[in-house]
């Protein structure tokens, strides 16, 4: 391959008798180098905000959730906690009862789910990272607070130092045919000590509340709806969730972090494989002028091609001169376009060049996402040249010596 890609270099950088020659395979080049740095740019975008939700509900999400395949609640006492607490790696261990419930305040309504907690939640869930007003405070002084999502409060009004209104929560009586609303609905009421944003999804959805007033409310004695466990950093959580299913048996689920929002995880993957493929289109089509470029250079160089037939070249050495030739146009733009890429991204990682917040307003991100993988590097410069070496075959594979005339 060495003769043929020297004498394709001499042509990519020599100076042709027609100047339209040089402009076209420069547009090639220049087509190819856009495409591959819009692919690279859009790509890591992806990954920046990928990574930017993945934190946000990973805020909410345990590292393991254990429930029951059948059914809505269980006993506390039929998970062997003391087992699950003494795994290596296990930092929090949290009983949840949630269940829907119709909220009021101040003559605004709401339906949501209440998330009832144990103690151990408000200390080490991190949930207080993600607060936009007030204090993670589910108990103070034997009292209980609610802690609700800022979609929950927009569509109340509540207001956390408000002393005059109290957020009130009514549930269905259990085992009641009571048909008037005082019989046939519990009712409590608390203040409201913080407001957290994570994402719509939540924000819209959930109202923490002490595990013991849920419960009082609800009319259960130790039921819990699922347990949420805190995993270490450093430990292998696929082990440890393999430990657990061990321990609880096969009539409890034991989800990870990937597993209880699968949809979201898949979602996400399924659009940035979306616009990969639409770029992907888009590269396809600036390949085009590579083409163009490349038959106008076949046709310039048509007496080279007979003088190396005479000096005793095949047909296989010539075309894979201007194979070569082709290739060597793609490949230039694909670097050009992942070294102009990943100096995009950087600088907008730096210094957050395009930001996010508009006019008035409020972003948890002021500037966009960037996050550069070395993945998305190499499948689009292997995509790059695949479509370039598709795109030159089809000037290269009918070249023939002309015949005298």
């Amino acid at each position: 391959m060495r003769l043929p890609f020297f004498i394709a270099r001499r042509y990519l950088f020599a100076k042709k008798s027609h100047n339209i020659i040089n402009v076209i395979s420069g547009i090639s080049a220049a087509g190819i180098m856009i495409g591959t740095m819009a692919l690279i740019i859009v790509l890591s975008v992806f990954n920046g905000f990928e990574r930017v939700i993945v934190s946000l509900v990973n805020t909410f999400d345990p590292d393991i959730k254990i429930s029951l395949v059948e059914g809505k609640t269980f006993h506390a006492g039929d998970i062997a906690a003391d087992r699950i607490k003494r795994l290596n790696g296990v930092v929090r261990y949290t009983d949840v009862l949630e269940e829907n419930a119709l909220l009021r305040y101040n003559n605004r309504q709401y339906f949501a789910t209440i998330k009832g907690v144990s103690p151990d939640y408000q200390d080490k869930s991190g949930l207080d990272s993600m607060l936009v007003e007030g204090s993670m405070s589910l108990e103070s002084k034997g009292n209980p607070y609610a802690v609700i999502g800022r979609g929950v409060a927009y569509y109340l009004g509540v207001d956390t130092h408000d002393l005059k209104h109290q957020l009130e929560i009514y549930v269905p009586r259990r085992g009641t045919g009571a048909v008037t609303p005082d019989q046939a609905f519990n009712s409590a009421s608390l203040f409201t000590s913080g407001i957290f944003a994570i994402q719509d999804d939540f924000d819209s959805k959930y109202v923490l509340l002490p595990i013991d007033f849920t419960r009082d409310l609800l009319e259960y004695n130790d039921e819990v709806t699922a347990v949420e466990l805190g995993l270490a950093k450093e430990m292998d959580n696929e082990q440890i969730q393999q430990q657990i299913q061990q321990i609880v048996g096969p009539r409890f689920k034991v989800e990870n972090r990937f597993q209880q929002q699968s949809t979201l995880y898949h979602l996400m993957k399924s659009e940035k494989l979306a616009v990969f493929f639409i770029l992907g289109f888009i590269l396809l089509i600036a390949s085009f002028n590579v083409i163009g470029s490349l038959s106008m250079l076949i046709i310039e160089k048509k007496k080279d091609i007979n003088i190396l037939w005479s000096m005793g070249a095949d047909s296989r050495l010539i075309r894979r001169i201007f194979l070569a030739e082709g290739l060597l146009v793609t490949t230039l733009g694909a670097l050009l376009g992942l070294i102009l890429g990943a100096a995009i991204c950087w600088l907008q990682q730096r210094f957050g060049l395009v930001k996010l917040e508009a006019s008035g307003g409020t972003f948890l991100i002021k500037a966009y996402p960037v996050a550069m993988e070395w993945f998305d590097f190499v499948m689009v410069f292997v995509t790059v040249f695949f479509i370039g070496l598709v795109a030159v075959i089809f000037p290269v594979r009918n070249i023939t010596p002309a015949t005298e005339r």
